[in-house]
């Protein structure tokens, strides 16, 4: 059997953003966030839509001032997934966004005021029903947190988080959920490490600010990778500067690394060496984006050589392999036909087609 990492994770209170689960088990649910000025309605549904098609489970959208907050009862009308409002600075923003139809609250305590505003959004999460995200940022916490540990660092991340959940649960609210995010990886997995030993609400895994694509891929796999794999993690947003689409498909790449999500195609390709002679850059760079359409959980294999390939990628439900001209296509490791190697892209999509109408057993 595959390497699995679902039998070590830990057991947290469960919580409902919208219809999604978060905790107790609920598989680990892929967020992202929307880039567009959400009071711009058009342009931030368009862009929900395109994440929905992802697969993004929740959307986050920022609302930085009343026009945004309003925004969100038209845009609510038009996705299919639950909107969580991302509030900073001001605990009235977060009261009219759950005014306006939020199905959850991101606030940040340590710059959204003090005791009596926490408290005043806190009664209105409960009159409507939705959770709070404790959004701690090590970039926001609180001077005497700062001055006691030295800066910034793991615990003092923990405390701070520790202060705000006591801020909310001595108001009865316990519909909470937790991040602890850091640019860097070592220091956010340590937060999260120490804080999943003190608590059991569900957390919000995320490296935040991690980069542009290709290393904000690398620190998101790394930090929450390793933090999913220890049975750490609830729910995920990888952060990174280039179109949020990206964001869910990282995310859910990361999920099937480890076995804990099953979502549309994984993509088995060979790093190509001398012994390759098929253009296989070509036909993976065809393949790809093709994949993006299909929603059956299949392992695609696309390989640069004709003697090992099939046996390399066994596992693989339908795949392809050539050389010299001429090309095999080849189901669960053994080979079925021969083909001109011009053809092998062609018949590779409508065997992945013919498998997503198929029904499975």
């Amino acid at each position: 059997m595959p390497l699995s990492f679902t039998e070590n994770r830990k057991k947290t209170r469960q919580i409902s953003i919208g219809c999604v689960k978060i905790g107790g088990f609920a598989p680990v649910a892929v967020q992202s966030m929307t880039s567009t000025h959400t009071q711009d309605v058009p342009k931030t549904v368009a862009q929900i839509k395109k994440l929905e098609e992802a697969g993004c489970e929740i959307i986050r959208v920022a609302v930085p001032d009343k026009e945004a907050a309003l925004a969100i009862s038209a845009i609510q009308k038009e996705i299919a997934i639950p909107l969580v409002a991302d509030i900073h600075f001001d605990h009235r923003l977060a009261i009219l966004s759950a005014q306006n139809g939020a199905d959850a609250l991101r606030i940040n305590p340590g710059n959204i005021g003090g005791a009596d505003k926490i408290k005043q959004v806190v009664e209105c999460a409960n009159d409507f029903g939705i959770p709070i995200r404790i959004g701690v940022n090590a970039g926001s916490l609180e001077q005497d947190i700062l001055d006691r540990h030295h800066g910034v660092t793991a615990p003092a991340m923990v405390e701070s988080a520790l202060r705000h959940i006591d801020l909310l649960t001595s108001n009865e609210f316990y519909n909470i959920k937790i991040s602890l995010k850091a640019s860097d990886v070592p220091r956010t997995i340590e937060a999260y490490r120490l804080l999943s030993e003190k608590v059991d609400f569900p957390l919000h895994l995320g490296v935040t600010e991690a980069g542009t694509l290709f290393p904000g891929i690398v620190k998101s796999s790394l930090g929450v990778g390793m933090l999913l794999s220890e049975g750490i993690g609830d729910t995920l947003r990888i952060s990174l500067t280039s179109d949020p689409v990206n964001e869910v498909r990282v995310g859910y790449e990361i999920l099937k690394a480890l076995g804990l999500r099953r979502h549309g195609p994984e993509l088995i390709s060979c790093p190509t060496c001398g012994r390759c002679d098929i253009d296989l850059f070509h036909i993976v760079e065809e393949i790809d984006p093709f994949l993006l359409t299909i929603k059956t959980p299949i392992k695609v294999a696309i390989m640069g050589c004709v003697v090992n390939g099939p046996g390399e990628a066994r596992e693989a439900d339908v795949g392809i392999a050539g050389g010299n001209g001429v090309g095999i296509l080849f189901k669960k490791g053994a080979v079925v036909k021969k083909f001109p190697q011009e053809k092998l892209v062609e018949i590779l999509k409508e065997e992945i087609r013919a498998l997503e109408e198929t029904p499975s057993s």
